[in-house]
């Protein structure tokens, strides 16, 4: 891939969250307050580790061991950030892992059909977003997640999934209101800390599965082509430290270095 083409990459992924970032300074005090940006880093902390420690390093690859009312936190935690439901997402996940960069990965950027500009235009966007529209769901649960299908706790979440969804919202505008005791205060805290700490969390998330499979640095030799994306990683709670992660999945952490990675609360 040349440097132009890495270029575009990064800006597809940093110019989007940079856009809300200058229209918070620019509605500073009308549409956004300092109660805004808590409950949005609030509801962002608590549903990406639901996200890294829950849904990934707890359930796709059973890192590590916890007890049940912690494994319900996490489990519910990670639902809240409306990516799907554990039992969908572990499935998607570990077929990921078993066909990574190949055919048959989910939301891998190198399998289109063409090369070039447009090859790596569709990859970028399929990794990024359009595998949601095609193939997110689509892993076979009772091959890819035959724990979780077995799971009654995890089959009510996927039964009833509108419920964490609803939740997810209706939490930041109750906060809002407690704080505020205004119905604006209350429709603030549903667009700061619902919508947009959802959309933030969604594409981090999916800069995941496409910047950090198309370019940034590589310590092993694996078979796909996974990259470690250093300034992506605070914002996913280490996990664009993804070419440590593909090397070594079942490590309940992904950095090498103690500063490099969340580790899971047990």
């Amino acid at each position: 891939m040349t440097r132009a083409h890495k270029l575009i990459n990064l800006a597809g992924v940093v110019l989007p969250p940079l856009g809300i970032l200058v229209g918070a300074v620019l509605l500073w005090g009308r549409l956004i307050g300092p109660h805004d940006v808590v409950i949005m880093v609030a509801m962002y902390v608590i549903t990406g580790l639901g996200i890294t420690i829950g849904f990934h390093r707890m359930l796709t690859h059973r890192a590590f061991k916890t007890s049940e009312p912690v494994h319900a936190f996490w489990s519910t935690a990670g639902a809240l950030a409306v990516q799907g439901s554990p039992l969908k997402w572990v499935a998607d996940h570990r077929k990921h892992h078993a066909y990574a960069d190949e055919e048959g990965d989910p939301h891998s950027p190198h399998l289109a059909a063409e090369e070039g500009w447009r090859g790596m235009l569709k990859g970028l966007v399929h990794a990024h977003i359009g595998w949601l529209f095609s193939d997110v769901g689509q892993a076979d649960e009772q091959r890819f997640a035959p724990d979780l299908a077995a799971s009654r706790f995890h089959q009510w979440i996927d039964r009833h999934y509108l419920v964490p969804v609803l939740a997810t919202l209706a939490i930041p505008t109750l906060l809002g209101w407690t704080i505020t005791g205004t119905w604006a205060g209350a429709l603030s805290g549903l667009l700061w800390g619902g919508t947009v700490r959802i959309f933030l969390l969604h594409h981090v998330t999916w800069s995941i599965n496409s910047i950090c499979h198309m370019f940034g640095r590589r310590r092993f030799e694996t078979d796909d082509e996974s990259r470690n994306v250093f300034w992506l990683a605070p914002l996913s709670f280490g996990e664009a430290w993804h070419h440590n992660h593909h090397t070594f999945p079942t490590s309940a952490f992904h950095g090498l270095r103690r500063w490099r990675s969340t580790r899971p609360a047990t």
